[in-house]
């Protein structure tokens, strides 16, 4: 119980803090005789950058994704406070989903594929007796094959995510830098970016998941749940 309160929490926090607090101040705050454009991003950039330190500092771990909504945070408000071109942020929003999908292909070259650790963690899967499983069947280096294919549609899903960034970006950013037009509309691209990207791309991610283990039950015979940390052999 005290665990699901918890998580509750977190996603409660990750939506107030990160999404609708900045994007009404930005929505409704930023006319001249409010807080104005520039303090207006000020403002609400402190909420997101306040909260992703709250959590680094409560949970004891770096987390990478946290980190890059900080630096995110951080590039937007910089390009928006300098008055710079929309384009930078155009250019900033779709590098930032581009450059996870290339370190995900990358590190298929590694020892540590980022998709294999996520999805085969040793908390939550008992990865020996899984491959343990694989091997009876001799099908070890076929499970390898699938499980890049999975990585293939995971990086996929960032590259769509950089692609649809890109366009919201240049789409909704219209007006000139530092004027309460443009404030606005950077809320209206922050608030738009979750249902617009985030749905999709999470969507394409679920059905790499999906994949992966289908293949486990396919593979080894066994339904993926026996191989859960905790399950009965």
């Amino acid at each position: 119980m005290a665990k699901d309160t918890q998580k509750k929490g977190g996603l409660l926090g990750n939506l107030a803090f990160n999404i609708i607090i900045p994007v009404v101040i930005l929505s409704k705050f930023s006319a001249v005789d409010s807080l104005g454009p520039a303090w207006s991003i000020v403002v609400a950039l402190a909420f997101p950058i306040g909260y992703g330190l709250w959590d680094l500092k409560q949970s004891g771990k770096v987390n990478a994704f946290s980190i890059l909504g900080i630096v995110s945070v951080f590039l937007t408000g910089g390009i928006s406070l300098l008055e710079l071109d929309p384009q930078y942020i155009a250019i900033k929003e779709a590098a930032i989903p581009a450059l996870i999908g290339l370190a995900v292909l990358f590190t298929q070259r590694t020892k540590y594929p980022i998709v294999k650790m996520i999805i085969l963690n040793r908390e939550i899967i008992r990865t020996d007796d899984l491959y343990s499983a694989l091997s009876d069947k001799n099908y070890t280096d076929e499970f390898e094959k699938r499980l890049k294919l999975a990585s293939y549609i995971v990086a996929g899903s960032f590259f769509v995510s950089s692609v649809l960034n890109y366009v919201l970006a240049k789409v909704i950013l219209v007006s000139p830098p530092g004027t309460p037009e443009f404030a606005e509309e950077l809320g209206e691209m922050t608030a738009l970016s979750y249902p617009v990207i985030a749905l999709p791309s999470t969507v394409i991610l679920m059905l790499a998941i999906w994949y992966l283990f289908s293949q486990i039950k396919k593979l080894t015979g066994e339904d993926f749940e026996s191989f859960l940390v905790g399950a009965e052999k």
